[in-house]
Parts: C-alpha cells; sequence; structure tokens
C-alpha cells in the first residue's frame, strides 16, 4: 500500500501539472478561453458516452493486467504529446483528439485503478485506503500546479506533458510488485464462480454485461439515492472555485489575494478532512445525506457572510464535511455491489457523475448571473438541504408504513373442547437458508427463535 500510494502521488502530480500545461496551450495556440473548455470538455467526453463499457470491461478482464496497460498507453499518450509540442507540429484538432484518446483510456483505468488499490487492504479498512487516496489526490494536486508553473516556465509545456508520461510509467512499473490482501483475494476468486452461476441462471445473453450494471445499479434504492444526493451537491453545492470567487471579488470587495487565502484554508479543510474520514468503517447513505445537508446549510452561512473573516471561519469545516462526506459515498459506492459488479457499477457512476459535471458549471453560472453570489450560495444550499431532508422524512414514512413480517406458514393455535383430540399447529421449522436472506433480523425475531 505505500508502493501504491507512492506511485499515485507520482501520478497525481504529473496529472495536475499536464492539465495545467494543457490549459496554458491552448491559450496560447487559440487565446480563447472557449477553446480551452472545449479541451477539457473533449477529454471528459468519453466518460459520458463509455464509461459503462469501461467498468464493464474492468470485471472481465485481470485487474492488475488491466491497470498496467491502461498506465502504460496514458505514458505513451503523455510522450506523443511532448514530442508533437517539441517539434512545433501540435495543431488544436490533434490536442482535441488526444484529449479525447486520454479520456477514453481513463473510462477503463479509472475504476480499475480504484478497485486495485482495495485489493491491497482489508475489508475492514477500505474507508481508510479511500481517505488515504484523497490526501494523496490533495497532495499531488497541490503540488502538481505548483511544478507546472516551475517546470512550464523553464522548458516549455511539452516538459510537463514528458513528466507526466513519466509518472504513468512509475505507477504502471509498481503494479507487478503489489500483493494483494489475502481478503480481496478471497473475493476475486469468488467472483469468476458468480459470473458462472449468472451465466448458467441466463445462457442466452451474452456481451459485455454494462447493461446488468446499469440494471443493478437502478435496482439498488440506496445507489440511486446516494447518485441523487451527490449530483445536486455538485450542481448547487461544491463549486466553490466559482461561487465564492466571485463572492470574495464582489460583495465583500476582497482582492485576488484574498480568494488565495480562500482557496488556501479549503485545501487545507479537504486534506484534513480526509485524514478524519479515514477513520471511518462501515459509513452509509444516511451518513452522506446528513453530511451533505451540513455543507448545504453552511454554504447558506457563508452566503449571507458580511466580511471576508466570517467566511473564513465557514470555509474550513466546509471543506471538511464535503471531503468527509465524499469519503464515505466513495466507501459506500465501492464496497455496496458484489465484487463480481463493482467495475460495471463504478462505470455507471463515471458516466453519471461526468454529466453533472459539465451540467453543473453552466446551470450554476445562470443562477449566479440571475441572483449573484450570494443568491447562488443561499439558493444552492436551500435546495440541496430541502430535498435532502425531503427524502429522508418520505423514507421514515414509507418504513413506518410498512407492515410487520410474519413467519412464513404460520397458523394459529386451535384448541376446542367438543372438538376431537387438541391439534396444535405451529410453523414449519425453516431451513437454515431461509435465516440468512435480507430482512432476517425481524423473521427470526418473529418465528425462527421461537419455533427453535
Amino acid at each position: 500500500m505505500r508502493w501504491w500510494s507512492a506511485a499515485n502521488l507520482v501520478s497525481n502530480a504529473g496529472t495536475w501539472m499536464q492539465l495545467t500545461a494543457q490549459n496554458l496551450l491552448v491559450l496560447h495556440l487559440t487565446g480563447s478561453a472557449a477553446a480551452t473548455g472545449l479541451s477539457l470538455s473533449a477529454q471528459a467526453a468519453p466518460g459520458l458516452l463509455l464509461g459503462l463499457l469501461g467498468g464493464a470491461a474492468v470485471d472481465a478482464w485481470p485487474r492488475r493486467l488491466t491497470a498496467s496497460v491502461s498506465q502504460a498507453l496514458l505514458a505513451l499518450v503523455g510522450f506523443l504529446t511532448a514530442g508533437l509540442v517539441l517539434t512545433d507540429h501540435l495543431t488544436v484538432p490533434v490536442l482535441m483528439v488526444l484529449a479525447a484518446v486520454t479520456g477514453l483510456i481513463a473510462t477503463v483505468d479509472a475504476p480499475a485503478c480504484a478497485l486495485l488499490g482495495n485489493d491491497l487492504v482489508p475489508t475492514k479498512d477500505v474507508p481508510s485506503s479511500i481517505a488515504l487516496g484523497s490526501v494523496v489526490s490533495g497532495a499531488g494536486r497541490v503540488g502538481g500546479t505548483a511544478l507546472a508553473g516551475v517546470v512550464v516556465g523553464l522548458w516549455g509545456p511539452g516538459a510537463a506533458y514528458a513528466a507526466n508520461g513519466l509518472s504513468f510509467l512509475a505507477v504502471a512499473a509498481v503494479i507487478p510488485f503489489l500483493r494483494p490482501h489475502p481478503d480481496a483475494g478471497q473475493q476475486q476468486a469468488a467472483a469468476p464462480r458468480q459470473r458462472k452461476r449468472t451465466a448458467a441462471a441466463a445462457p442466452a445473453r451474452q456481451g459485455t454485461g454494462a447493461r446488468d450494471g446499469l440494471g443493478f445499479f437502478l435496482r439498488r434504492p440506496r445507489l440511486v439515492a446516494l447518485a441523487g444526493i451527490t449530483a445536486l451537491s455538485s450542481v448547487f453545492g461544491r463549486n466553490y472555485g466559482l461561487t465564492l470567487a466571485v463572492l470574495v471579488t464582489g460583495p465583500l470587495g476582497g482582492a485576488a489575494g484574498a480568494f488565495g487565502t480562500v482557496s488556501t484554508v479549503l485545501a487545507v479543510g479537504g486534506v484534513a478532512g480526509a485524514v478524519l474520514a479515514g477513520r471511518l468503517r462501515s459509513p452509509s447513505v444516511r451518513l452522506v445525506g446528513a453530511l451533505a445537508a451540513a455543507g448545504a446549510l453552511l454554504q447558506i452561512a457563508a452566503g449571507l457572510s458580511p466580511t471576508l473573516w466570517v467566511l473564513l471561519l465557514l470555509v474550513a469545516p466546509m471543506a471538511v464535511v464535503e471531503s468527509v462526506s465524499d469519503t464515505a459515498g466513495t466507501t459506500v459506492l465501492q464496497t455496496d455491489p458484489p465484487p463480481h459488479m463493482r467495475g460495471r457499477v463504478l462505470g455507471v457512476w463515471r458516466t453519471a457523475s461526468t454529466g453533472w459535471s459539465l451540467v453543473g458549471p453552466p446551470l450554476l453560472g445562470l443562477l449566479m448571473q440571475t441572483a449573484g453570489a450570494r443568491g447562488a450560495l443561499v439558493i444552492g444550499g436551500v435546495l440541496v438541504a430541502g430535498a435532502i431532508g425531503t427524502g429522508a422524512v418520505l423514507r421514515d414514512r414509507r418504513t413506518r408504513r410498512a407492515p410487520a413480517p410474519r413467519a412464513a406458514g404460520a397458523q394459529p393455535v386451535t384448541i376446542g373442547r367438543t372438538a376431537p383430540p387438541v391439534r396444535i399447529t405451529t410453523a414449519p421449522r425453516p431451513v437454515a437458508a431461509d435465516c440468512s436472506g435480507p430482512g432476517h433480523g425481524e423473521l427470526c425475531a418473529a418465528g425462527c427463535a421461537t419455533v427453535a
């Protein structure tokens, strides 16, 4: 796990270095901020269109081999782009194509690497593994963005692409030496048997199984609820780079340096939240919803901040709550499905998250244009907290209205004075399998213990 974390720190730094250099490069070639946004959209588009297939591939192929090949291909794209930049042969259309290829490879690489990291620890430590990944990602983002300015300034954007290519090779070189934890090995060994049972139950079905992943996701209410909470929070509650920038430099009258201070506090709070989230053991969707609602209330208070100092006091807990909520949600997403379905579930999630990531900024921009920075923060917070609260109330009502389960086959005791001999009819003794399914707690309390 130490080797994997170190390699990912290098890779994350390289990724952010390349992303920064790519934005500068597009601006240099076109002079257009719209073209810069288009390059980011070209890289995100494959995740929207092919996320399901990428997740299915991760479930179908050996995980370590898949991650090694995808990292090597990403390195190749980085080196190719660096060569084109250094020889002055890179054009904007070619850059867009290379960005799309990078996004296409990432549809397989992202879920493969996420699940591979979880395979290195026992199941009870998966939340800690995910939290450590968040810390590594945050540190890599800060370091990579800072290094990009130095590298681009000294050697140009091509050097940043080359450095990112080397960072992918560092990950690919470490993967063959990783030793999965025995618990993960048992789960992976069970996955092929589960696939065989599924195939035997439906022999006529063929293909990648991407549709099975979508069907599984939609049949799991807790995953659908998690997606709804995350989508609302992402669109109306977490674009702080946009909303707080306008709030600080506008109504609060701060300079660019003031927003830099706010950004630093956000980054530190995010790392602190990831460290705190490492102590989670079995997070739930209810916890994710509660944290998202708390973050929305803090966002409302931030929108009403009278001074910059009050905003700074609110920004730190906002970042902590967001980081813990993200880690808890990611843990649920990666541990709720059975092992043989996790790649496809992550593929569904990638498709959905790419969709709301593309739709969110324009919607938020329109809201800010209409209601201003303060109005966008307050209205967004009210929408998020209100939707989560309404969902919780409806769920509790539905739970209270659900009829109490009864033991199957139970008959009333019949004792008659004029009847033939006394006859007592009881429920048949349930087999062991009946006491292990969903809802067993209530069933056992009502029937199994009494019969035994």
